[in-house]
């Protein structure tokens, strides 16, 4: 994989330029959602917000929705235990929500009525959040980990990937139990094929990346391989 060094706001403001040729191109148009997908040490909330805020200077509504908020509630989250590889892959998030709240309303024709959240596990209860109406040009950034594998329509999908060893080193102590589970993610997912972008950020000051799948084509093509 050859990967060539950048920094994050580049990277962001190239995401954002292909988002745009992207909508620019005759198949395109409407609504984008892009996936930004990576262990929690990994940080994909940081390039998100970047994203978002670098489609934002060029005019875009933006809606980043961390997958986070898409837990499901404790009692099934820990079913099997709190620290069960097997329900961390298959059951801590709420798939099914994500696509009836964010992935339904931002089809073609949708609504454009996303839940920006559904869950809080810090107080275990339903956030209540307000619905967002999304403009019929808007983008949807959803970030976090274990989101390639499931078949959402990303028209752009990202994996920030860290070595088995700076995940571990990343990793606080308590969530170390998952460790297990993301090196099942990328054995039987392997999302650095499935994403349009592979993002290497080992040292987080220094990341690097393979550029974005099909981006020298006429049309884009290659987005949204990664869903």
């Amino acid at each position: 994989m050859q990967l060539e060094p950048i920094t994050w706001q580049r990277m962001a403001e190239r995401l954002a330029g292909h988002l745009d040729d992207l909508a620019a191109a005759p198949e395109g148009g409407g609504r984008q959602r892009t996936g930004i997908d990576g262990a929690p040490a990994a940080g994909t909330g940081v390039l998100a917000e970047a994203l978002a805020d670098s489609l934002r200077r060029r005019g875009r509504s933006v809606l980043v929705v961390p997958v986070a908020g898409f837990l499901r509630p404790a009692s099934l989250r820990y079913e099997f235990g709190r620290e069960d590889v097997d329900s961390y892959l298959g059951g801590w998030y709420d798939t099914a929500a994500l696509w009836r709240e964010v992935f339904g309303p931002t089809d073609p024709g949708g609504t454009g009525r996303v839940l920006p959240d559904l869950w809080d596990p810090v107080t275990d209860r339903a956030t209540r959040s307000p619905y967002a109406h999304l403009p019929p040009d808007a983008v949807v950034i959803v970030h976090g980990p274990l989101l390639l594998g499931h078949w959402f329509p990303f028209d752009l999908s990202v994996h920030i990937r860290l070595s088995p060893g700076a995940l571990a080193r990343r990793t606080e102590e308590p969530e170390r139990w998952t460790l297990p589970a993301f090196a099942r993610y990328e054995a039987d997912t392997d999302p650095a094929s499935a994403a349009d972008a592979v993002v290497r950020a080992d040292d987080p000051r220094h990341p690097a990346w393979t550029g974005i799948r099909g981006a020298d084509t006429a049309t884009g093509a290659g987005a949204g391989t990664g869903a």
